[in-house]
């Protein structure tokens, strides 16, 4: 047998493993903007399985600002932000990110990045090396996780509840950089941080606090800054980092922190150094999008936001499985097993709604859940179908 053979039947058996396992995953190809009512592979559905929590993606406005930032400066960038990547639109764009946590960092200054994972590789790569001690929560990100790795530093995981324990590890710690590092709002769960209790932590054991506001940012604080503004922390040992592909409904991520964290990022790190900047006109229609955020209308979503997910957690009336706590727009009903959770999601796409199965190794085993993500686009009486057909669907998923 040829030797290329040898190596695809190797791939082949892994992947008949993932599919006996129902581990295996599928792309579906989606034909319509983004909003709660979509086509995918033809079939008209209702998405819950959507991070647009604020309705922005498909926004006219924003819409038409992508179209004037590349007709006023191109479809691409050309070059690295340090060549000649980094147009008047990035500039624009960080100088108004920097300004929405203002109240919260010291001497702030934010970079644009052209994805999460990007921003999250760049902080933990740049500001820990082999010599640091990183403190890592144990259900972060992929991204922070494999920036963590990256790093070559020393890797501690803590859980959020017993943050006792991690007193008792940033203090043991010799290191002369100590980072701890947190999701703001965990993806799979929907429960926030504890930040307060983080940070005095940090400040008492000179750490920095890296937090990862993906879910938070354009969603919590009054003015949708994120995290920070919904606690109203303020600290120069803050680390910053907002996802603008979600609640934004472009692309792109940033990091804010004091001036000089984000120089040394500019100088050390390889996410932002040695890649084409993103296309400017994605800057320029991000600054329509952050005025709709910051705005009276960006209140008016986020509380229709917080009325759709007060909906859901009053109509869902669950006996065997179990609707996860969660004051965000991420409210997962824990299932346990992959088969009754895969059933439970092609049972809601045959009646036209389309919510993500999520299993392992994306969350533990045996923890195989139906992630529901709301956006302030939805109507209540979408809310009110989806309840009503998971309440009916869990008397008869075994």
């Amino acid at each position: 047998m040829p030797p290329e053979f040898s190596l695809l039947s190797q791939l082949d058996d892994q992947l008949a493993s993932l599919a006996d396992q129902q581990l295996h995953r599928q792309l579906r190809e989606v034909q319509t903007p983004t909003a709660p009512s979509l086509m995918v592979d033809g079939e008209a559905l209702i998405a819950f399985c959507s991070n647009d929590y604020l309705g922005l993606a498909a926004d006219p406005r924003v819409i038409e600002a992508l179209r004037e930032g590349a007709l006023r400066y191109g479809a691409g960038s050309g070059a690295s932000h340090l060549i000649s990547g980094h147009s008047a639109a990035h500039a624009q764009l960080e100088i108004q990110l920097a300004a929405m946590q203002a109240s919260h960092l010291i001497n702030p200054r934010a970079l644009f990045f052209s994805t999460g994972y990007m921003a999250n590789l760049a902080v933990l790569t740049a500001l820990a090396g082999k010599e640091a001690d990183i403190f890592s929560e144990a259900l972060n990100h992929a991204s922070l996780i494999d920036g963590a790795r990256l790093s070559r530093a020393r890797v501690t995981i803590y859980t959020r509840d017993d943050l006792s324990a991690l007193d008792r590890l940033l203090a043991g710690s010799a290191a002369t950089t100590k980072l701890v590092v947190t999701d703001s709002v965990f993806s799979m769960e929907g429960a926030i941080a504890p930040l307060p209790e983080l940070l005095a932590l940090c400040e008492r054991h000179q750490a920095w606090l890296v937090v990862d506001d993906a879910h938070g940012f354009g969603v919590l604080g009054e003015q949708g800054a994120g995290v920070l503004q919904h606690f109203g922390l303020r600290s120069s040992q803050l680390v910053y980092i907002g996802t603008l592909g979600k609640a934004a409904g472009v692309a792109g991520a940033f990091v804010a922190a004091h001036a000089t964290v984000i120089e040394w990022l500019v100088q050390r790190a390889r996410t932002y150094i040695y890649t084409t900047a993103s296309p400017p006109a994605i800057a320029h229609a991000l600054l329509t999008s952050l005025a709709i955020i910051s705005g009276a209308e960006g209140a008016m979503r986020r509380q229709s936001l917080r009325n759709h997910i007060q909906q859901l957690r009053d109509a869902l009336q669950l006996q065997r499985w179990r609707l996860l706590p969660s004051e965000t727009p991420i409210q997962p009903v824990l299932i346990g097993p992959n088969q009754p959770t895969l059933q439970a999601g092609e049972s809601l796409r045959a009646q036209g709604l389309w919510v993500a199965a999520i299993r392992p190794p994306t969350v533990p085993k045996e923890s195989a859940r139906l992630r529901i993500t709301l956006s302030a686009a939805h109507t209540a009486a979408q809310i009110t179908q989806l309840a009503g057909a998971i309440n009916a669907m869990e008397r008869v998923c075994v």
